[in-house]
């Protein structure tokens, strides 16, 4: 049995990502001036994903 074309994924590898990792949101914050040496790591600000 086929998979129908409708359920078929296309075009997958210029999908952008939605959610950034901890060390991702971590950078973009000390970039932003949110976040100093020696904050805690865990509960951090939400951060916008530009690009």
């Amino acid at each position: 049995m086929s998979i129908h074309q409708s359920l078929k994924k296309k075009g997958t590898v210029g999908v952008k990502k939605n959610v950034m990792k901890r060390f991702q949101r971590v950078n973009q914050l000390k970039a932003e001036g949110r976040w100093k040496e020696g904050d805690a790591v865990i509960g951090l600000p939400k951060t916008k994903i530009l690009g």
